[in-house]
């Protein structure tokens, strides 16, 4: 028998993601060499594993069978690979989405420690809105997100990331905000720099003033959090950060904390993950998130 770990990859992400081409984009290979891994499989087995289709591939009765069987096969030679402690030559691609908030506080750490732990594992990475990476996570656009929740879809792989709060802060140049707490009307003699539209800490800002009737709310939203930080630190008007992201501004003097009596809930993390279909360093990948980001958690926790 010549059977292929290579074959069996291709028939499995061809039937995971319903392409040709999007397998061969996962396994950084050409679309006729995923043709030919699938060919040569199926010669060897003496059976059809898949319909192709102008556009679509439908597996057959023996490939619904058997593919199970080709997972099994993979994650046995995972297994093998983490028994003999050479995890490190794990070879492949992680898609990684993330959200604004990890790439200003923790990813680049992430990211070398990612490096050091799986050396051939390339990384493709995504920055979006936790909406847009759930919708990518379930399309297998990317393999892990590193999001905020609440979470309408579960995911049968997921790691707690931590806690972050929010607080309200403004440049020092707008000196007139000094009360603690401040009331409703000083806050909104100013815009009010928030996150996206659609985004639930923009909805719960914009439902927290239209519960009090605020008329003179001026929310100016933005799909960049970044971009809120800077046009706060430029005196544009008052923002809802989350704390881990403006503790260095503060430190520095560029912006400080003003005291307004409520903020909108913390955002929960969580790293997400298929844990049935993907390969095993997307797991590990998790975890290895899952324990940095307490480490940067327990940090941020203790200046404050």
């Amino acid at each position: 028998m010549n059977l292929k770990i290579a074959q069996l990859e291709a028939f499995v992400w061809v039937a995971d993601l319903g392409s040709f081409r999007k397998a061969a984009e996962r396994l950084n290979t050409t679309q006729p060499n995923i043709s030919t891994r699938i060919s040569g499989l199926e010669k060897l087995l003496d059976v059809t594993l898949m319909e192709r289709d102008a556009g679509s591939v439908r597996l057959t009765s023996k490939g619904i069978e058997l593919l199970e069987y080709a997972r099994q096969v993979l994650r046995g030679a995972e297994k093998f690979m983490e028994a003999s402690g050479q995890a490190a030559l794990y070879e492949g691609v992680l898609k990684l989405g993330v959200t604004e908030l990890v790439v200003s506080t923790w990813l680049r750490d992430f990211m070398k420690l990612l490096k050091r732990n799986y050396p051939n594992i390339l990384v493709e990475l995504t920055v979006d809105l936790s909406a847009n990476l759930t919708e990518e996570l379930f399309s297998r656009s990317i393999d892990l997100a590193l999001q905020s929740g609440p979470f309408e879809r579960q995911t049968s792989g997921a790691e707690k990331l931590g806690t972050y709060r929010w607080i309200w802060v403004a440049s020092p140049e707008l000196d007139d905000l000094q009360d603690d707490p401040l009331s409703i009307g000083q806050l909104l003699q100013y815009p009010v720099l928030t996150h996206a539209r659609d985004t639930r800490p923009f909805e719960e800002i914009a439902a927290h003033f239209r519960s009090r009737r605020a008329s003179t709310a001026r929310l100016m939203p933005s799909s960049n959090l970044a971009a809120c930080l800077h046009m706060a630190i430029d005196g544009m008007g008052t923002a809802a950060m989350p704390a881990a992201m403006v503790h260095d501004a503060i430190k520095a003097g560029q912006l400080r904390q003003i005291y307004y009596p409520w903020v909108p809930d913390s955002l929960v993390f969580l790293a997400r993950y298929d844990a049935l279909r993907s390969p095993a360093f997307v797991g590990a990948a998790a975890a290895l998130a899952r324990d940095l980001a307490m480490e940067h958690v327990a940090r941020e926790d203790k200046k404050t």
